[in-house]
């Protein structure tokens, strides 16, 4: 089995998202949308062949209702399909990055996007998410397609990596400038963070990129070490998490970080 999980750049029309879902096919398993962040997240659990059949069908529905050059949101983006990551989950990366390849090849041929490759962890002659985000465009060209973004669509980066938990914590009356210096000092090869400004609330946005090794309990509890457990509002789940990172924290704490049995791949995918 595989997991995709796709990054749109719209978290508000929500008639236009059931429709996303529904083109993902057999292979969809959650939906995670945010009109703050004006970010959606679909996670797409199958085999290789259903899950390359039901990824090219998400991100053609979303090229059909979306426009990049109407996009406002907080979180960063350079794409209406923003992030595809391929996560293999037993080991068979070769198959992992034929996914990731096939459908690189079919983005530039059928739609002409721009398409950066990442991993999930730094490695010699391979850049982050982090780094393309930086870098793309005006210090490396893209991976395959053309060297400019499509107006209406943007780029895209594409991604094969191990497991990741992204996870927020929101704040309340603590200023975007201190959340921001909490991010920082949270932030590692392992946890990577953004302070977020959401109007009403401030946001401690993350990736736990080794979940086994920092997973939400130890960021949470850093999060209240620096601000004080009155102004942590509560902590949030996008997506899904393996049962195994969940059975890392205690049982008493999963309804404080946010986490649940029926929020794990293996609820959704039996």
């Amino acid at each position: 089995m595989f997991e995709c999980v796709i990054n749109v750049a719209e978290g508000r029309d929500l008639d236009a998202l059931d429709d996303l879902a529904r083109r993902a096919g057999s292979s969809f398993r959650d939906l995670h949308s945010d009109p703050m962040h004006h970010r959606s997240v679909f996670t797409l659990v199958a085999n290789a062949p259903e899950l390359a059949r039901d990824v090219r069908a998400l991100i053609s529905a979303a090229y059909e209702h979306f426009d990049l050059r109407r996009h406002e949101g907080v979180h960063p983006r350079f794409g209406v399909v923003d992030v595809v990551p391929f996560v293999a989950y037993h080991d068979d990366e070769a198959t992992a990055l034929a996914l990731r390849d096939e459908t690189a090849d079919w983005l530039v041929e059928t739609y002409g996007v721009p398409v950066f490759f990442y991993v999930g962890q730094p490695t010699l002659g391979q850049r982050t998410l982090p780094e393309v985000r930086r870098g793309a465009f005006r210090d490396f060209s893209p991976d395959r397609g053309p060297n400019e973004p499509t107006p209406a669509k943007g780029a895209v980066a594409l991604g094969v990596r191990d497991v990741l938990v992204a996870w927020n914590v929101w704040l309340r009356g603590v200023p975007l400038a201190e959340t921001k210096r909490v991010a920082a000092a949270l932030r590692t090869t392992k946890v990577r963070t953004l302070g977020l400004d959401l109007g009403r609330a401030t946001q401690v946005s993350c990736n736990l990129t080794a979940p086994y090794d920092v997973g939400p309990g130890e960021v949470y509890d850093a999060v209240v070490a620096h601000v004080g457990s009155a102004h942590v509002e509560r902590a949030e789940l996008v997506g899904l998490l393996p049962e195994a990172v969940l059975r890392h924290e205690a049982p008493e704490r999963w309804a404080q970080l946010g986490l649940s049995l029926e929020r794990t791949i293996e609820a959704r995918v039996s």
